[in-house]
């Protein structure tokens, strides 16, 4: 940070630990209008007959849109308010939230009908128009928080302050996890799902709004150190152009990121997604309050895996958070493997530990990723960057969602495990691809703004 006296360095950490925190809730209550929808499912199931297949389709669908979405608002982040950004998704998030408990009543509208098979087919359309809509400004959490996190943390304590933040959607995911299970468990009604998600939701808006600010130089303090370049003071659309063509859209190592980030998430949303299900389909199965428990502690434990990744990849890496990566990969694809071959029957803590194992090493590639697209990128174009790794993230829905939701429906649990495991493997492989790459891209931006003059 290039800072001239005591009193600017004391007011810069002050303002980068106050944005990391505000970030830090505003995401975390984006995952309460978002995650509920997996705690849903087996009451909605029970209710009115909807297979998991159907559920796999709308998972599907609802993924690849959010993807797109991180993609356009990782762009857009770039070039807007970051407050202002955060703040608005969220807010339509609340509303379509609120609606999405009364899409049994939309449904009776739409088909004249309240049961029967038009009356269901017309609330599985109902549900799939508002997730869409809800997964499309989803998208504007992640990338201004992003694009915030670049200007506030220098590359070399990017990884070990971003692994803090990043704890945030775990916190966020944990959280909602037990409200949903306990109200499922207690209520046995689905629509406080999203009813109360919503209303803490709506409280995370007036806490940003009020908190957050945007980069250093908006309450008047300097760039980070070593990140200052023509870019700050004669940000022209060319420049910033060429910048995006050569070292974002054409950069290789952006583009193994954003594979492998696919191979992460098909791991990562088997549990979140499935998990509710998959632990009350068990031949020991738990009780939906206790599956919202376990899937607590899948979430905390990858806050735990965060933290550590974090520090090991600033303190022995220099800060090359892909190597760190590579390990964990493939001691996850170990974890799912268990998981594949204990009976049926074993005991629930057994389970309970591979899954929190499982969250431990798939936490730490999910938020290093965004970190590394963050330090290639720089600063300047980290929304775009971890756009394009986003996008590819969630085109894992097409196998967490249709395929998985399929498989489980016909072969069992078993027929599930295995891909999770090849996924798990390939990502290991595939990150191991950029062992040798930079810690970031800082060093080659002033050459290519150069080239434009």
């Amino acid at each position: 940070m290039a800072t001239t006296t005591p009193k600017t360095k004391h007011s810069f950490q002050y303002w980068q630990w106050r944005v990391i925190l505000s970030t830090m809730v505003g995401y975390s209550v984006y995952y309460f209008v978002r995650k509920n929808f997996s705690f849903a499912m087996p009451a909605l199931g029970d209710e009115y007959g909807i297979s998991n297949t159907s559920f796999g389709i709308i998972l599907t669908l609802v993924g690849l849109i959010y993807g797109v979405s991180k993609f356009v608002n990782g762009v857009l982040s770039d070039r807007t308010n970051a407050r202002w950004h955060l703040s608005f998704g969220l807010a339509v998030c609340v509303l379509l939230n609120v609606a999405f408990g009364w899409s049994d009543k939309l449904s009776a509208m739409i088909t004249g009908h309240a049961d029967g098979p038009d009356f269901v087919n017309g609330m599985v359309a109902v549900m799939a128009v508002l997730l869409v809509l809800n997964n499309i400004f989803q998208g504007c959490g992640f990338a201004p928080c992003n694009h915030l996190l670049a200007h506030w943390i220098h590359p070399k304590e990017l990884a070990t302050k971003t692994a803090i933040w990043n704890t945030s959607h775990s916190v966020g995911a944990a959280i909602v996890s037990v409200i949903c299970g306990y109200i499922i468990a207690n209520t046995g009604d689905w629509r406080y799902c999203f009813w109360l998600p919503a209303a803490i939701a709506a409280a995370g808006v007036v806490f940003v709004i009020i908190t957050l600010r945007d980069t250093p130089k908006s309450v008047g303090l300097p760039e980070l150190e070593n990140t200052k370049t023509e870019l700050d003071d004669n940000d022209s659309p060319e420049a910033f152009r060429a910048f995006l063509r050569k070292k974002v859209f054409r950069n290789p190592i952006i583009w193994v990121l954003a594979v492998t980030d696919l191979f992460v998430y098909v791991v990562r949303f088997a549990v979140l997604d499935w998990g509710p299900t998959f632990l009350q389909d068990r031949a020991n199965p738990l009780s939906p309050e206790l599956a919202g428990w376990t899937l607590a502690i899948f979430e905390i434990a990858g806050c735990a895996g965060m933290l550590c990744a974090g520090w090991v990849s600033d303190k022995f890496f220099d800060g090359k958070s892909h190597r760190m990566c590579v390990v964990e990969m493939f001691l996850v694809a170990i974890c799912m493997a268990i998981l594949q071959f204990i009976p049926a029957d074993t005991n629930s803590v057994v389970v309970l530990i591979l899954l929190a194992l499982s969250g431990f090493f798939i936490y730490g590639p999910q938020a290093l990723f965004g970190t590394c697209a963050s330090q290639q990128a720089t600063k300047y174009a980290t929304g775009t960057g971890n756009g394009i790794v986003g996008i590819f993230g969630y085109a894992s829905s097409v196998v967490t969602g249709v395929m998985f939701g399929a498989k489980a429906e016909a072969g069992g649990w078993d027929s599930v495990f295995p891909i999770a495991i090849a996924f798990g493997v390939a990502g290991a492989i595939a990150i191991a691809l950029m062992w040798k790459a930079p810690a970031d891209g800082y060093e080659k931006l002033n050459k290519v703004l150069k080239e434009v003059e």
